[in-house]
């Protein structure tokens, strides 16, 4: 084990942060994420009657698939028009997207990118950070309760 080498980028080195940043972008230019094991793309607008060997086939030549998952509907037991398929390496996710975004799987268009994302730079994410209470805002006024006044007339009339 000691005696193998490895091929380590350097942490600082801007040609391989550009590059690897070129191909974490999404199409719609969001920061793809990597998964706990591997890289994770989506396959959406999947005909209702592909199994995963035409999954496997498609997308088998771009690199070894760790998982490939697709859900049924219960009911009619066909798929529900999406998979996920990971990818050890983000090469391989990223030769997937690019070899198989719009192109046809039994007759209908397939769209492939990566499953987990950031949001693009710079666009207006109002849900994201972290939440406050509405107190910390200066609160909101509130009506009183129809039903208050009421008790407190009560107990004014039994004094």
């Amino acid at each position: 084990m000691a005696d193998v080498e490895m091929d380590v980028d350097e942490p600082g080195s801007p040609q391989a942060t550009q590059a690897k940043l070129g191909d974490m972008q999404t199409q719609a230019k969001a920061t793809a994420v990597r998964s706990i094991e591997g890289w994770i793309i989506m396959v959406t607008n999947v005909h209702e009657e592909a199994d995963e060997e035409a999954l496997q086939d498609k997308f088998g030549d771009f690199g070894e698939i760790k998982n490939l998952h697709m859900n049924l509907d219960r009911r009619s037991g066909y798929v529900k028009g999406y998979a996920l398929i990971e990818y050890p390496t983000l090469a391989e996710a990223r030769a997937a997207i690019d070899g198989a975004h719009e192109t046809k799987l039994l007759d209908q268009t397939i769209y492939v990118d990566f499953a987990f994302v950031r949001p693009p730079p710079g666009k207006n994410n109002n849900n994201r950070g972290p939440r406050q209470s509405h107190r910390a805002r200066g609160g909101r006024s509130r009506s009183r309760s129809p039903e208050a006044g009421k008790d407190d007339k009560e107990d004014e009339e039994v004094q």
